[in-house]
């Protein structure tokens, strides 16, 4: 019998609010000189006193919303106590007993509970001003600009199978805070960190817990899952015991690291911070549930159950759903076009067109920020021409190609190229192909490949290499009948 992992996940991510989480310092991490946003509250000195961050809190809630979990009615702050060189107090402030949301579920993936908190300085290990033999090399500096930066933890129920579906846990929840508004959710910033449990045994129960934390990527996450999920394995089967442990990920090595003994929460010595008042939620009319629903917007899972139930491909309901950009010139073309096989046409160039102009603009300007230079109205136009055989697929796969180049009037654009053909359609041509080649016409009725293949190429002959030849197929295939 195989071994069964189990995993479970703690994800952190950097909340989006104009000062830090309990005092009135910028919230303004990396846009700053190091330890220019700070302020006696954050830097801990003594006789200073923390205020509750309002808008950190509704952000949590918000997200609770969106995970249909339970929101507290009441809640309170506690004291979480470990001695680390960038915390500034000696202890953070988290949550502990009472979190602001129970419960609730991302990707069929259950959650046991989001609550709040404040992040950490950071720390740089050595300096890239300094080399070996310099005074002051391979020192550690600490910026206390992210120490109270509000943070939001949420923690997942160990009923993760596999790294893919962890990694697509986390994707679909940087997805949500981005679209909540709640956090950037940049990884490579470290404005959410993920941190893997990982365990393995025969039955699928929880076995020996390993915690792998420093995960800056979704792809690194995945691949130290998979590791840990290896090593686990044959340890047990070599009948040796695992230890509970926090681990590292060396991304060079590719391959799991020991850091240090796990602790427990009894290690922390939590106990209820005696500066912050305790919090009735529901006495708070913005944290109302009415209250909060009316800021909420449509959610990714909506946006994509709707997509879907428009017939689109999923593939492309998610690359919709996941590139705001995308999603938003398809909404803007949708207000035009009305129709659902209108607007699935335009699904369809949006994902398999569209998207490589725009990924090759970035790549040519790094200034570029996905702005899809080709207005909705423009592009409905391209949509409804095409859709009414007025043009062929070609003719507007060229005109959009044509838009990322010269940035030109669409429609001035199709009838100087000609690409209209004057009057004649899709259709007539076809039918000008099929009335001037009866013989071949009745080849291919008798069976004859060879003779649809040619009449492909009489379309391509008058179209002048302008038409789809996917579509010439099926055109000619659907007029002989």
């Amino acid at each position: 019998m195989s071994y069964i992992p189990t995993i479970g996940l703690e994800i952190h991510a950097e909340l989006k609010t104009r000062t830090k989480m309990f005092c009135d310092s910028p919230n303004d991490p990396f846009n700053a000189d190091p330890n220019t946003n700070i302020c006696p509250v954050c830097l801990a000195h003594p006789g200073t006193l923390p205020v509750i961050n309002r808008e950190a809190v509704k952000h949590v809630l918000r997200v609770g919303l969106a995970l249909n979990g339970k929101l507290a009615d009441y809640t309170e702050f506690d004291r979480k106590t470990y001695f680390y060189p960038d915390l500034p107090k000696g202890y953070q402030i988290s949550q502990y007993e009472y979190p602001l949301v129970r419960g609730g579920e991302l990707n069929s993936i259950a959650v046991t509970r989001v609550h709040l908190e404040e992040d950490t300085a950071s720390s740089a290990h050595g300096s890239t001003s300094l080399t070996a033999g310099d005074e002051g090399a391979g020192t550690t500096l600490i910026d206390y600009n992210r120490a109270g930066v509000p943070l939001m933890e949420l923690v997942t129920e160990p009923v993760i199978r596999s790294a893919k579906q962890a990694g697509d846990f986390a994707r679909e929840l940087q997805l949500l805070l981005r679209t909540l508004g709640a956090s950037d959710a940049n990884m490579e910033k470290g404005e959410m960190r993920v941190e893997a449990n990982v365990s393995v045994s025969k039955s699928g129960t929880l076995g020996t817990k390993v915690e792998i934390k420093n995960l800056n990527s979704f792809r690194a996450m995945e691949r130290a899952v998979e590791y840990e999920i290896k090593r686990q394995t044959e340890t047990l089967e070599r009948e040796e015991e695992i230890v509970q442990e926090t681990r590292g990920w060396d991304e060079a090595k590719q391959a799991t690291f020991v850091q240090r003994a796990k602790e427990g929460s009894a290690d922390y010595r939590y106990f209820p911070d005696p500066d912050l008042p305790s919090i009735r939620v529901s006495e708070i009319e913005e944290f109302s549930d009415v209250a909060l629903l009316r800021t909420m917007p449509e959610l990714p899972s909506e946006r994509r159950a709707r997509y879907l139930g428009l017939g689109l491909a999923k593939q492309d309901a998610d690359l919709l759903v996941r590139e705001p950009v995308l999603g938003s010139y398809l909404e803007a073309a949708s207000d035009l076009l009305h129709e659902s096989r209108l607007i699935k046409t335009a699904a369809n160039y949006i994902c398999n067109d569209l998207v490589s102009h725009v990924r090759d603009m970035e790549q040519r300007d790094s200034d570029f920020r996905a702005e899809i230079p080709i207005s909705s109205a423009d592009f409905s136009k391209i949509i409804s021409l095409v859709s009414d055989g007025t043009i062929t697929s070609r003719a507007a796969k060229d005109a959009l190609a044509a838009g990322f180049k010269e940035n030109p009037d669409l429609a001035g654009h199709l009838a100087n190229d000609a690409l209209l053909k004057g009057s004649i359609g899709m259709q007539d041509v076809v039918a000008k192909v099929i009335a001037e080649n009866p013989k071949v016409v009745d080849d291919f009725k008798k069976g004859k490949g060879a003779a649809l293949q040619f009449l492909v190429g009489q379309v391509m002959k008058v179209t002048e290499g302008k038409a789809d030849p996917v579509e010439a197929r099926e055109r000619l295939v659907q007029q002989i009948g």
